[in-house]
């Protein structure tokens, strides 16, 4: 999990969210997102944030963000509850990702998940030559005291969205350079060569 006064994908995401939606930020952070949102989106957001600095970046930016934990709490929250239900750069650090994709899918008439890739060439490179659990930018923390237990690939990621029945709407790759990678390409190259991605869900069915 990363600082989001880091991230290159605020805007990304916040690109993908209508004016005036109903929003709900899980694993929010300091509320750098929500500010956007509020700021550029005029958004009816929340947020749901496990740490308590976190928390109180949030209230110090008259934000309303409630402490909890997405494993546990998700469940608390009636369908259709929001336009959006984001999660970003929180993927990897849950206990019961699958669950909580599911939880996101049920809360949110759409949700958007950023997380970063595992499958990366520098990531296998690490792994491949040094013998040595990766670090890079986005994958910041040593082995023994990262939050993040859960890696997974964008090809993974597809394969839990076909498993959940959920329709990717749109998704993005970003390079090394927080840039958008061509859409055209092949999910192998993006699995490849994009850091990080985003990606929009909702249920089947839903329009």
């Amino acid at each position: 999990m990363n600082d989001h006064s880091s991230r290159v994908d605020l805007l990304l995401v916040a690109d993908m969210i209508e004016k005036g939606a109903r929003v709900l930020d899980v694993g929010c952070g300091d509320g750098s997102l929500l500010q956007i949102l509020t700021d550029q989106r005029q958004v009816d957001g929340r947020g749901i944030e496990l740490s308590q600095s976190g928390v109180n970046g949030c209230v110090a930016k008259g934000l309303s963000v409630i402490q909890g934990d997405a494993d546990t709490d998700l469940i608390d929250y009636p369908d259709d509850a929001f336009d959006y239900v984001i999660l970003s750069q929180t993927l990897q650090a849950t206990r019961q990702p699958r669950e909580v994709v599911k939880h996101l899918l049920r809360i949110g008439r759409r949700a958007i998940v950023s997380f970063p890739n595992f499958g990366h060439w520098r990531i296998r490179a690490q792994v491949a030559f040094l013998g040595r659990m990766p670090v890079t930018k986005n994958l910041s923390y040593a082995w023994y005291d990262t939050p993040n237990i859960h890696f997974c690939t964008i090809r993974d990621f597809i394969s839990l969205c076909d498993e959940l029945q959920a329709d990717v709407e749109k998704a993005v790759a970003l390079d090394r350079n927080g840039s958008a990678m061509r859409m055209n390409l092949p999910w192998a190259v993006w699995n490849m060569f994009g850091e990080q991605a985003v990606f929009m869900l909702k249920r089947h069915g839903i329009k």
